[in-house]
């Protein structure tokens, strides 16, 4: 398996694990301030990172050169996520996955500008192909959904998140000097808490963290693990050795992983033009896996 295939692989275990996030992070959403229930989630992933990487590669001094590197990454990572659940607070799933699917694009124009990456035609098709398809999934083949969107403040908070995050994959590349995955996600997640902590200190120090009800444990237990651990590391890997239009392009899978999950949870199966999306967003794929130099 060659360096790229491995970069694809790691960002299709990312939208898989993102894809819980939504549905998990939705129903704590209003049970706990933003700001609170991120720095916990980025204190217990740094932990559970540390661990394993001073078990694994070890965490080298040279590590900690030019400490403001992780505070913009860091920086970046946090404000997404805060964005996002205030977002989930007001926007409906439908319009959140929709301003998602927004991050591919963006994130080619920042990898543009910062990196010098171009896009080249098969990638354009791939990602218009793999856009469309993501819309129909969101949308669940209603057209006359689509045509009642409507952007409110939860869709606009969460849009300037997506930015953040698009920023954030072309930046790793830029301001990584060797270090490898795991140790650069723990300095970002350890520059991240310390940035939310003394962003939302006042959130933290009011909530009542025994009378939290059981989802937002649960929620917290599975974003630590799954949704910020596991997933930063994925895509610290795919970003050294994919172009960020790529690296984000996963992002269309998310509504397909959605779906699954809904599967999973005993929610029924989607009608089968709604199948029809699934099937574009993985085409889209199949060009990007294909589009190698």
């Amino acid at each position: 398996m060659t360096e790229p295939q491995r970069g694809h692989l790691a960002m299709l275990a990312f939208s898989a694990l993102v894809a819980g996030s939504f549905s998990l992070g939705s129903q704590a959403a209003n049970e706990i301030a933003p700001a609170a229930l991120n720095a916990a989630r980025f204190l217990l992933a740094g932990i559970f990172i540390g661990v394993v990487a001073a078990a694994t590669t070890g965490i080298p001094r040279s590590a900690a050169r030019a400490p403001w590197r992780y505070l913009v990454l860091g920086g970046l990572f946090a404000a997404y996520f805060v964005l996002m659940f205030e977002g989930l607070k007001t926007a409906p799933p439908v319009s959140t996955a929709a301003v998602f699917t927004l991050t591919p694009i963006l994130s080619a124009g920042f990898g543009f500008v910062l990196l010098g990456q171009h896009m080249t035609g098969r990638m354009w098709v791939a990602l218009t192909i793999g856009g469309i398809g993501a819309l129909w999934v969101i949308f669940r083949a209603d057209l006359a959904a689509l045509l009642r969107f409507e952007v409110g403040r939860g869709e606009f908070l969460y849009f300037i998140g997506c930015v953040a995050h698009a920023l954030y994959t072309p930046m790793i590349r830029k301001l990584n000097r060797g270090e490898t995955p795991i140790v650069f996600t723990f300095g970002v997640l350890v520059a991240g808490f310390l940035l939310l902590t003394a962003y939302g200190w006042r959130d933290i120090a009011a909530t009542d963290w025994l009378a939290l009800p059981a989802v937002v444990w649960v929620a917290l237990g599975y974003l630590v693990i799954f949704a910020t651990a596991t997933s930063f590391v994925a895509v610290q890997y795919a970003s050294l050795r994919l172009p960020s239009a790529k690296v984000m392009a996963y992002t269309y899978l998310v509504p397909s992983w959605v779906i699954l999950w809904e599967i999973a949870l005993g929610n029924g199966v989607p009608p089968a033009l709604v199948l029809a999306g699934v099937v574009m967003t993985v085409f889209a794929l199949v060009l990007l896996l294909r589009d190698e130099h």
